[in-house]
């Protein structure tokens, strides 16, 4: 959504399918998107869930409809399987195939030759060999090919790539189908403006017979190139910054590294570290009541003598918190994801009130399951992008019924940002 809104697309993101009321608040919008915590979540809990919301958006009679996944492809067959979602997407849209784009340049994710590749600060790794991804806590990447990768999360699905030599070369879409009970997966390379202007064309081309897309924000972009490239949207002035927040308040359920930089950056450059002991919150919910009630306490002392607090779980892979809340799960005979989940919505708990008592307006969720577990917490029902930082995430501004409306809320994914991405956003984002 942000990529269309700096493009001149005005787009919103709801946390929930959006209601005819809730549309109404907001003519003129030419994107809609709902968030989701399915990267989170089972093979059955997308059955149950994923129908009702792709229903839903079919009956807004979209020109496409976007599956978004991670740039870095987070998932497996178990948990946050893209397999199950082009499966129940399939059903919906009756696709003759289904474009998948995972890269997205801008963000250094680039895809050659089927394999994906993914930076990390000075350098570019293959998604296999990527210091944060094949690490990652539950679902480290040991595969780099994206076609075998989402093939191994369906049994329904036959897998093709068009590389880069073809798509120089003018390829094109399959044009039907050849088997009925099979789904045809079409991943697409992108490295550069040339590579992402030709998959727009292939994904804008083909919408009629190829409604529904999988892909990162690389869509977007790719499709926006598309666009400008042939003269259908202008050029647009990219937004400044909001101007430096009278208080901000960080929470980060992150443990990758590059998070753990952020945070070493924040407690160099005047935020106050208020660690939250994850563990806790496995022992029951006396010690999850506890934990919120501390940390909201200190966050409110912090702020009340002009200090902006940094929440985190963790300050990235080694620290001893880590192997701490493993051993704490495993003793709560609670599943990982049952477990993340709790951290993510006691972590939105503790910036509600955080928020409400003190009266700040600006704040930022680190870590991407624990972004859409949070922002539940907070009484919003959607987010507009206000200014930019770095791709993918944004400074936006929360829409609620209640006291969150107008909050200024960064999200970003745990290995997403700047060294200094805390200070950017209390500095109001914008390009630089």
């Amino acid at each position: 959504m942000e990529v269309l809104t700096f493009a001149g697309l005005p787009a919103m993101l709801f946390l929930d399918p959006p209601t005819t009321d809730q549309l109404a608040r907001f003519p003129g919008l030419k994107a809609i998107g709902v968030a989701s915590t399915a990267r989170t979540q089972s093979p059955e809990w997308m059955d149950t869930e994923l129908p009702d919301i792709f229903a839903k958006l079919a009956a807004l009679k979209p020109a496409l409809m976007h599956y978004k996944v991670c740039s870095t492809l987070d998932s497996s067959p178990a948990v946050g399987s893209i397999g199950r979602a082009i499966e129940i997407g399939a059903d919906q849209f009756s696709p003759t195939s289904v474009p998948i784009l995972i890269a997205a340049p801008q963000m250094r994710r680039y895809q050659s030759f089927g394999h994906l590749f993914a930076g990390f600060r000075e350098q570019v790794y293959r998604l296999d060999r990527h210091p944060v991804m094949s690490r990652h806590p539950v679902t480290p990447m040991r595969e780099s090919d994206v076609g075998k990768h989402i093939a191994f999360q369906s049994d329904k699905l036959d897998m093709q790539s068009l590389s880069l030599e073809e798509l120089k070369d003018g390829a094109t879409l399959p044009e039907a189908q050849q088997r009925s009970d099979r789904i045809i997966g079409i991943t697409l390379d992108c490295v550069d403006d040339a590579s992402e202007s030709a998959a727009g064309r292939l994904i804008w081309e083909g919408r009629y017979a190829n409604p529904f897309v999988v892909g990162s924000q690389g869509i977007e972009y790719a499709l926006v190139r598309y666009w400008q490239d042939t003269g259908q949207i202008p050029d647009a002035q990219i937004p400044s910054g909001l101007g430096p927040a009278k208080g901000l308040l960080v929470v980060s359920g992150s443990v990758s590294p590059t998070t753990a930089d952020q945070i070493a950056w924040a407690k160099a450059n005047g935020f106050a570290a208020v660690p939250f002991d994850a563990a806790r919150v496995c022992a029951g919910s006396e010690g999850n009541e506890g934990e919120i009630a501390r940390v909201v306490d200190a966050c409110l002392t912090e702020l009340s003598v002009g200090r902006d607090p940094l929440v985190y779980t963790a300050a990235g892979p080694d620290d001893p918190a880590v192997a701490a809340f493993a051993q704490a799960v495993a003793a709560s005979g609670r599943s990982m994801a049952e477990a993340n989940q709790r951290v993510g919505e006691a972590l939105g708990r503790v910036l509600r009130d955080t928020l409400a008592r003190s009266g700040i307006r600006r704040a930022v969720v680190s870590g991407g399951d624990t972004s859409g577990h949070a922002t539940r917490q907070l009484g919003v029902f959607a987010l507009s992008a206000l200014a930019p930082t770095i791709p993918g995430a944004a400074l936006f501004k929360a829409h609620a019924d209640g006291p969150m409306d107008g909050l200024e809320l960064a999200l970003k994914g745990g290995q997403m940002g700047s060294e200094d991405y805390f200070g950017w956003i209390r500095s109001g984002g914008g390009p630089r």
